[in-house]
């Protein structure tokens, strides 16, 4: 059978897994009275909740005699060492790009990967059933960014398919009015235009690791695209390390694809993308080849952690009255387990202590690992994300970012001026109609706390995206802290109205009424850049004089919701998230009011 092999990759929410839905619908992988869910490919709770692709994923389709693998990358910039490896597999690219939004920051990232492994790309307009769409304005972005990535000129004649993925439509016109339902002249262009592997099935067998999975039964799954021969279940193998030793397996299990089933398979042949389990502790650039006859391929280069954040044990007041998951064995257990699958991720024991240093891509990254984990009953307590220092030539130097920011034209002066303080460079700033797009080269530390700020800012109208772009000297500048005060517990037991009523005075209040808190837990906001100590669980006192003309209501304002990003943006270094399944708790480090005082006048004085 025909091979080809494909990646979709795209700026996040320009629609992959939406169109993968239709590529599957269109290629009859689907009885006609089976049910599928929209977006079928993310398979993750939060996934499907966020909206978001976290995991890369393959799936099969057979169209017109042709077995068409697609593998579904995730699109936000914390996930982008996947993108890239994912192009170690794959012929061929579907570069997905919104009609309306055009080019956007992960859309430059994920491209420059493809054009690096030199990988063939369609290039697919979608949403072309938005308002106000211009889609020769999309077309021109898209071929000037070909440019100036420096394409290679065979690829700068793409072919171009324009398609409605909630819609299902598509057409090999930009005439909107062409459009047909079904995915056909995006699945003809893709036998037609991407090559098929170069493949030897009589050659010894060769398999790069690309991607890792893991379960409980056969513990790490290697994933990768068969370069050459065949590999059979019960195979004697051997793997080529990445520290140049070799180690012999046998091949426990074979998993192959087809539609969104994974399936255990007897055998395989060059071309065809296999999963691998029998060595527990295989690694990602590693080759899996014939027995004591392996041709080790140049190893995959992987992208650093760049922010870090230490997990510890809950030791709140309240540890253990919601979750189940507790002690240091199961959080380290864990821990260790996501590693296996996960080699973004980087977790290190602190010695004599129960807590640990997990480093990874960025704080969306790290905050689904802690996301997950609440959800399966885990309890536990998460620093502030601290940027990786590295030392390079002598000098010490911290991560940047690329950040662009589309924002409605009246925040524009704000935004800027925040950013101006956050040690942002402005590289280009484009004004249109009614919004500006603004384009800045920032430490990564500026952007630690920058997105709650510039929800409120902007209103929650403006939109933001940053990828990594290397790492630079140190700015001296102290940056990622927090400039305003919280309102801190001073007691334990339930928040009263008649407390609330008071404290809120003060400032913005995160609890309501009837919400246990404790000695040391922020409940609210300050108004002013000091924190203040305030008593929320006060009772009114009561005496038997009844009073005619006082109201027994309280009034209260809606509290501030937080959510586990917000909390993770908003806490400072001397600051904890507490996490359980039920809720997070944002906290001092020193609960005790008069202890941490004391702490705070001696940092003061600069005695600490």
């Amino acid at each position: 059978m025909n091979i080809r092999n494909i990646a979709i990759i795209a700026h996040v929410d320009h629609g992959k897994t939406t169109l993968v839905d239709q590529l599957l619908k269109s290629s009859g992988t689907f009885r006609d009275n089976e049910e599928v869910n929209e977006r079928a490919m993310d398979s993750n709770d939060i996934e499907r909740e966020r909206g978001i692709t976290i995991l890369a994923k393959t799936t099969s389709i057979i169209y017109k005699d042709t077995k068409i693998n697609i593998l579904d990358t995730p699109g936000h910039a914390d996930f982008g060492g996947e993108v890239e490896r994912i192009m170690n597999m794959v012929d061929g690219c579907l570069l997905l790009v919104d009609a309306f939004e055009g080019t956007m920051p992960q859309t430059r990232f994920v491209l420059k990967k493809a054009l690096q492994a030199h990988i063939k790309p369609i290039v697919v307009i979608n949403k072309v059933d938005r308002n106000n769409i211009d889609i020769e304005r999309t077309l021109d972005e898209v071929l000037e960014l070909f440019i100036e990535l420096g394409a290679p000129d065979e690829f700068l004649e793409f072919p171009v398919i324009y398609t409605s993925g909630l819609k299902g439509t598509s057409s090999l016109e930009a005439n909107v009015s062409t459009q047909k339902p079904g995915m056909e002249p995006l699945l003809d262009t893709i036998i037609k235009e991407i090559p098929a592997p170069k493949a030897d099935i009589n050659a010894p067998l060769q398999l790069q690791v690309a991607l890792l999975d893991y379960n409980d039964f056969v513990g790490r799954i290697g994933l990768g695209t068969i370069k050459k021969g065949t590999i059979h279940v019960n195979d004697n193998v051997t793997v080529a390390r990445l520290d140049g030793t070799t180690t012999n397996f046998r091949v426990m299990k074979l998993f192959g694809y087809q539609g969104l089933k994974r399936l255990e398979i007897e055998e395989a042949s060059a071309g065809e993308i296999v999963a691998v389990a029998g060595l527990t502790d295989i690694n990602v650039g590693e080759t899996i080849g014939a027995f004591n006859n392996v041709d080790p391929l140049p190893p995959i280069r992987l992208d650093e952690p760049t922010l870090q954040m230490t997990f510890g044990t809950n030791s709140s007041p309240l540890s253990g009255q919601d979750g189940k998951l507790l002690t240091a064995r199961k959080i380290e257990e864990r821990l260790f387990r996501e590693t296996q699958k996960d080699v973004a991720l980087k977790v290190e024991r602190i010695p004599n202590k129960e807590s640990w240093v997990v480093s990874g891509r960025g704080e969306l990254h790290l905050s689904i690992l802690i996301e997950n984990m609440r959800r399966e009953g885990f309890e536990l307590e998460v620093s502030k994300p601290q940027v990786i220092i590295k030392e390079i030539d002598g000098e010490r130097c911290e991560p940047y970012e690329d950040l662009l920011i589309d924002v409605p034209n009246e925040y524009v002066g704000d935004i800027m001026m925040s950013l101006g303080n956050r040690n942002a460079e402005l590289v280009n700033m484009d004004a249109r109609e009614t919004v500006t797009i603004l384009q800045y080269v920032i430490p990564s530390r500026g952007l630690l706390g920058f997105m709650t700020n510039f929800m409120t800012l902007t209103k929650g109208y403006g939109i933001i995206s940053h990828t990594y772009k290397e790492y630079r000297p140190v700015s001296g500048a102290s940056l990622g802290e927090r400039q305003i005060g919280v309102l801190v517990a001073t007691e334990t037991g339930q928040a009263t109205p008649y407390a609330i009523e008071h404290v809120e005075e003060r400032g913005t209040m995160f609890i309501e009424p009837g919400v246990m808190v404790y000695e040391g837990m922020i409940i609210g906001e300050n108004r002013y850049d000091i924190d203040l100590a305030v008593n929320c669980v006060l009772k009114k006192n009561l005496t038997n004089v009844r009073s005619a003309t006082k109201d027994n209501t309280v009034v209260l304002k809606t509290p501030r919701k937080m959510s586990l990003e917000a909390c993770l943006d908003y806490i400072n270094s001397d600051e904890l998230v507490e996490i359980t399944p039920s809720t997070y708790r944002m906290r001092k480090k020193i609960l005790n009011t008069a202890e941490r005082k004391k702490y705070d006048s001696h940092v003061r004085r600069g005695e600490i």
